[in-house]
């Protein structure tokens, strides 16, 4: 999904949001740097398989998954981390690790740890490494209707 067809699913729902360029980064915590975004209210997007499946681990750039607590959240018998290979078909208008946390658009489930939840604003990679969008936290639950679970821990 690159950023246009994003943005037209945006404003097609009427939300505001702000676009973000920086300069090209591919970690969550060099993106909060560059861009002065608190670790914690940028978003990172986790491709894991659940039960053979994909689906989408959504958690602030700060944390960590913790892919036991996410496979009894969702009473799973096995959640892993996907490997590029199995997911990069998928979105192949996007670069690989910098895919918007868009999975209802993909018929994919997502789940959104609480920390991240709390936040009034989400921040997100929004198809490449150069290229941000920020939007209300309630505007992203309701057209994405992620399930929010905990499934991180804060990074030490």
């Amino acid at each position: 999904m690159p950023i246009k067809k994003l943005k037209e699913f945006l404003d097609s729902h009427e939300i505001e949001y702000l676009t973000i360029h920086h300069s090209i980064a591919y970690s969550a915590q060099k993106i909060a740097a560059k861009t002065h975004i608190p670790g914690k209210e940028l978003a990172k997007t986790i491709m894991v398989k659940v039960d053979g499946k994909l689906a989408m681990a959504v958690l602030p750039a700060s944390y960590n998954i913790n892919f036991s607590l996410l496979k009894e959240a969702i009473k799973a018998e096995k959640v892993v981390l996907a490997s590029e290979f199995e997911f990069k078909d998928i979105f192949p208008q996007c670069e690989v690790g910098a895919m918007p946390p868009f999975g209802n658009l993909y018929n994919m489930e997502v789940y959104v740890a609480e920390s991240l939840a709390e936040d009034e604003e989400i921040c997100f990679n929004a198809g490449t490494h150069m290229e941000l969008v920020r939007l209300a936290y309630k505007d992203f639950e309701r057209l994405v209707k992620p399930k929010v679970l905990k499934f991180s821990s804060k990074r030490h």
